[in-house]
């Protein structure tokens, strides 16, 4: 009777991960994921900072004055009583800077451009926040995963110790057998207890970026099937080099810079001011004279100082530009290492699945059944499950990798969701005209 419960927990500990549903449980699907992102999109305190930031520049442009506010001057003078009474000794007037040569337009423009980057700088924020968020999740089910099989371990290890004592007691095994099957169970028991806290620490980070309560309970997440292939393609190239959230900032400040050169440039231009004067007689009350004046300002003096603003300015903006190229080629590269990363993972995950897996359950079975019959060593069974073990976990990590890497691939290219990302890979690639195929 023993033996037939044991053989039943060694299939039960050789079927499938995905026979093993828990009642409360959620697959990282991407509506799920996208759900995650909008929560954390409301509750992040970076985010909440990015929009402070783009609401700040927003205010920016509206606070740009095309008029400054006037200047009004009032005096009197000290004399002799003719010379007041010629000139007037009550003195008033008002003076206002112009709006010319479209230097309020390029400050506004400036603003806007500021506007712009910081609206980028937003979009970035949340998209690297909704990758990293992605990753963690991913991580948590492979620790799900991992916590799972080493309590299906845990189990075989406990009736293989039964069932070792009543073979000792018998006379059928050897004490070494006894103790092996022990220190086997102990170790297993120290590894789960780890893996359990790993998979507390995942939760815990799933919750900081939700900004929850870093204790609150979590479903449990299992892993998705293995996804379809992607391949490097130069159209998924130039559609990450369009629509990656942190080159489109980069861009976004080369035209801020571009803004800059100008508004810089065009300070050199004098600023004009209109103003009238006017004089009263203290002693009757009576008009004496008016003056009009017009002023400006003579960038004599300064010429190499505003050659030399310009000078740093273009120079500032000639870095930016540069810095972008080089972001848009290592993009480019990325993208390219990740095809082939992923690639990598989900025929290792496939060849796990498909072969290795089976083939270590037909191995544990041949070793026990010969084990149990004394046609086997039992040394010979603890190397089965070991492989069998190893092809389990190295399935889940493979399919957990090729998510995360699908997760960064989905950053690069700017797109919302994972199923965008095998959408895209499904078009065909769009030749031009005269090219043969």
């Amino acid at each position: 009777m023993r033996t037939n419960v044991l053989i039943s927990l060694i299939f039960l500990s050789a079927a499938p991960l995905g026979a093993r549903a828990a009642t409360n449980s959620v697959l990282l699907t991407p509506v799920f994921l996208n759900q995650l992102a909008e929560e954390m999109r409301t509750n992040h305190p970076a985010l909440w900072a990015a929009s402070a930031r783009r609401d700040a520049a927003s205010a920016s442009v509206a606070a740009v004055r095309t008029w400054d506010d006037p200047m009004v001057k009032l005096g009197g003078m000290a004399a002799r009583e003719e010379f007041r009474a010629s000139d007037g000794d009550i003195i008033y007037g008002a003076e206002q800077k112009l709006p010319l040569f479209g230097k309020a337009d390029l400050s506004r423009r400036v603003a806007r451009a500021d506007l712009s980057v910081e609206s980028a700088n937003a979009d970035f924020q949340f998209q690297s926040l909704r990758s990293e968020l992605a990753k963690t999740a991913f991580r948590a089910a492979l620790a799900e995963q991992i916590v799972a099989i080493g309590e299906q371990d845990l189990v075989w290890l406990r009736f293989m110790a039964e069932a070792m004592d009543a073979k000792y007691q018998s006379g059928q095994a050897t004490l070494v057998e006894v103790l092996q099957v022990q220190n086997e169970r102990t170790k297993r028991t120290t590894q789960l207890q780890t893996e359990r806290q790993n998979l507390a620490h995942a939760r815990v980070s799933l919750n900081r970026f939700l900004n929850r309560d870093l204790q609150s309970p979590w479903p449990s997440l299992e892993l998705p099937p293995v996804a379809v292939a992607v391949v490097y393609s130069e159209r998924l190239a130039q559609f990450a080099a369009k629509y990656e959230p942190k080159l489109r900032m980069m861009r976004e400040q080369v035209k801020q810079a571009q803004a800059m050169v100008d508004s810089t440039r065009r300070s050199r231009l004098p600023d004009v001011s209109a103003g009238i004067e006017s004089r009263n007689y203290s002693g009757n009350g009576e008009w004496r004279q008016a003056e009009f004046m017009l002023s400006f300002s003579l960038p004599l003096f300064n010429a190499k100082k505003y050659r030399a603003d310009i000078s740093r300015d273009e120079s500032k903006r000639k870095a930016t530009e540069f810095d972008a190229n080089d972001y848009e080629l290592s993009l480019r590269e990325e993208v390219h290492a990740l095809t082939v990363k992923i690639d990598a993972a989900r025929r290792e995950a496939l060849a796990y699945r498909d072969e290795i897996i089976p083939r270590s359950e037909s191995a544990l079975e041949s070793a026990r059944a010969n084990w149990e019959t004394g046609r086997g060593m039992f040394h010979d069974m603890l190397d089965a499950r070991r492989m069998l073990l190893e092809g389990r976990l190295m399935y889940v990590r493979a399919v957990s990798e090729q998510y995360q890497m699908l997760s960064e691939l989905v950053l690069c290219c700017g797109l919302g969701d994972l199923e965008a990302i095998q959408m895209l890979n499904a078009q065909p690639e769009v030749q031009n005209p005269g090219t043969k195929p």
